[in-house]
């Protein structure tokens, strides 16, 4: 399948009437690509010493955020399945629920990272592809923060929250970083 007809059946895939994949499952597989951009990034930086142990861990930032991804449609059907059942463990769903969007914004806030420190160390152009992915994976985190908060409506208190917006916050300053590192 070429590219573009796969980012065409992804399109419509998310654009579908069904509930999932939801927001929490296409921020874990932004991020995923973002962390893809990095891999990417350091495998065209010959000139960078630490690149062979910044792409192992941008692909392993990879998979452990597609694997969240599916971890969050699975716990969005079941939030989903407890509320249009009334189900007296909605809440306790809900709280269970934000786990997951916690998970993909702390991956996404690591991506953010690695590639602000691509965007400083790899070699000339690939620099830029460094930068789009910290900002790709700070919206990932961004929405996954939102996630979170949503889930945990009903519960006071909860230190999720702010791990979320932690997340959300270290990986919006990783993008600024960046894209204010030369190209």
């Amino acid at each position: 399948m070429t590219a573009p007809a796969l980012a065409r059946e992804l399109a419509e895939m998310i654009s579908s009437g069904e509930a999932v994949p939801g927001s929490g499952w296409v921020a874990g597989v932004s991020a995923a690509l973002a962390a893809s951009l990095v891999a990417k990034t350091a495998a065209r930086s010959d000139g960078w010493s630490d690149a062979d142990g910044a792409r192992a861990q941008a692909i392993d930032l990879r998979d452990r955020l597609l694997a969240l991804a599916q971890q969050d449609a699975l716990a969005y059907e079941r939030a989903l399945t407890s509320l249009e059942r009334r189900d007296t463990g909605l809440a306790r769903a809900l709280a269970r629920a934000a786990e997951v969007p916690l998970a993909i914004g702390e991956a996404a806030a690591d991506t953010s990272l690695l590639a602000a420190e691509a965007a400083d160390r790899a070699d000339g152009s690939a620099r830029a592809d460094a930068a789009a992915a910290a900002c790709l994976a700070a919206g990932a985190a961004q929405a996954a923060s939102r996630l979170v908060e949503i889930n945990l409506a009903t519960v006071a208190d909860d230190g999720r929250l702010a791990r979320a917006r932690r997340a959300a916050e270290a990986a919006s300053e990783a993008a600024q970083r960046a894209l204010a590192a030369e190209v």
